[in-house]
């Protein structure tokens, strides 16, 4: 090292005295003819004593470097020994570990199989004793009693992991509080109570309120069905069941002891009453027919009051023909008064002038019992072309939804035929009655036209035997 050193320090002073040689021969040149030869004497000498000086400071710079160098290269030195003597005692300590491990494995192997031998039958025992509790403690989980009793699943997990370890083995009033744990069960099974607890809204809102519980079955408040979901918390049913079943509710609360009502009750914990939520609603269904089925609802309503309209107006203008069929004075309030009026102004005509009048004032009564009629035929002519158009909009929807998706999920599905479906119903629906309305207005217009006919003929048979 130090001859390196050395070397480098020859090379930098060879340097740097040929660098002051050529920094001489340059400031030589520089001095102007003016300058004096002591002057530029001075000059130099003043140079080399800065070069010297600069020497002598980087000489003790190097001098410093070296000497730092040196402490760290001891210092790694230090800490390598000290590394590898940490490496040599982990070894040594690997091996007494490495050891020890094989002997405590022999040591368990013994210990195992001599409890083994110990536990005899014990171990089917325990099996069933462990199936019973996980069975005990997946009831506790999803009952409703574990709503108003939280926390019972706590000492059976306990025995579930004594039982299945052996290590640790149950004491007999653990397995007593097993026996127990299943007669409470039971027991509250055969109970309705009222406590309160924290229920969570359709919303997400949380709320404390009293609470009813029928057994292991249902919890009810006011009116309302709740459930109890994977995550123990007390869910208000976003969609309650129709009124015939929440109307027992309160029926259930306000008994007394011993006293028998009806109630609508779910045996299976709410899973029958989830899918009757599930079930869609007569509105659901209208709604999956989309635009086609509220063009049909709305072609149906309006064909309805058309023929409600009508009938009405039939069974007006029917009773004042009746009356005016019954007194010969004419009243031009009715269209049967109206022909008769025209008769009577005529009575001095020929049969066949006065035919022909009658003729023209039934022709003239006509439109007006005719009207409305044509638009409640149509509407029930074009509902199941409506209807058509929406299964056949709904099965386009279908196969988008197969080509999209495949087939491997029928809810994907579903939206189109269920489109193509309520679609036809809805047309048949707004056909059947429409055609019925119509049959009906149209025969009571006839009626009445015939009622007309009947009276106006029989006018000009009168007149006829008068000329005779």
């Amino acid at each position: 090292m130090n001859y390196l050193l050395k070397n480098i320090f020859s090379i930098f002073i060879s340097a740097l005295f040929a660098a002051f040689v050529g920094l001489a021969s340059v400031q030589a040149q520089e001095i102007p003819t003016d300058t004096t030869e002591e002057e530029a004497v001075i000059d130099l000498d003043e140079l080399l004593e800065k070069v010297r000086q600069g020497i002598q400071n980087q000489t003790e710079e190097f001098r410093i470097r070296e000497a730092e160098f040196l402490a760290s290269r001891n210092n790694q030195r230090q800490l390598l020994n000290q590394a590898r003597q940490t490496r040599t005692n982990e070894e040594r300590r690997s091996d007494r570990l490495e050891a020890q491990y094989n002997t405590n494995e022999q040591r368990i192997t013994t210990l195992t199989t001599q409890l083994r031998q110990k536990l005899g039958n014990l171990s089917e025992v325990f099996g069933v004793l462990q199936t019973v509790a996980g069975d005990t403690r997946s009831n506790f989980q999803d009952s409703f009693i574990s709503v108003e009793f939280p926390g019972r699943e706590a000492s059976l997990s306990s025995l579930i992991e004594k039982a299945a370890t052996g290590t640790d083995l149950p004491t007999i009033e653990e397995i007593s509080g097993l026996w127990l744990a299943i007669m409470d069960e039971m027991n509250e099974s055969r109970k309705i109570t009222s406590f309160s607890a924290e229920i969570l809204r359709p919303d997400g809102t949380p709320e404390t309120i009293q609470l009813t519980r029928i057994g292991d079955f249902n919890i009810v408040s006011d009116g309302r069905y709740f459930t109890y979901d994977e995550n123990g918390k007390i869910t208000e049913l976003a969609k309650q069941p129709p009124g015939r079943f929440t109307s027992t509710i309160d029926d259930l609360i306000e008994a007394g002891s011993g006293e028998i009502i009806y109630f609508g009750m779910d045996p299976s914990r709410g899973q029958l009453l989830s899918i009757y939520v599930d079930t869609p609603s007569l509105m659901d269904r209208i709604h999956q027919g989309r635009l086609i089925g509220y063009i049909t609802l709305f072609m149906g309503a309006v064909g309805v009051l058309l023929g409600a309209e009508r009938i009405l107006y039939f069974l007006r203008v029917g009773a004042k023909v009746r009356k005016q069929a019954k007194e010969e004075t004419p009243n031009p309030d009715n269209p049967l008064g109206r022909v008769l009026l025209v008769y009577h102004e005529n009575q001095d005509v020929d049969v066949e002038t006065l035919e022909l009048k009658l003729d023209e004032a039934i022709l003239k009564e006509t439109p007006a019992l005719e009207r409305l009629l044509t638009p409640i035929k149509l509407i029930s002519a074009v509902a199941p072309l409506l209807g058509l158009l929406g299964t056949v909009t709904g099965m386009i929807v279908t196969f988008q939804a197969i080509t999209l998706f495949g087939t491997g999920d029928p809810k994907l599905m579903a939206g189109g035929i269920s489109q193509a479906l309520v679609t036809t119903v809805l047309g048949l629906v707004v056909a059947i009655p429409t055609l019925l309305l119509y049959s009906v207005v149209a025969g009571m217009s006839k009626s009445i036209v015939h009622v007309l006919e009947e009276q106006s003929a029989g006018r000009i048979a009168e007149h006829a035997e008068k000329e005779g």
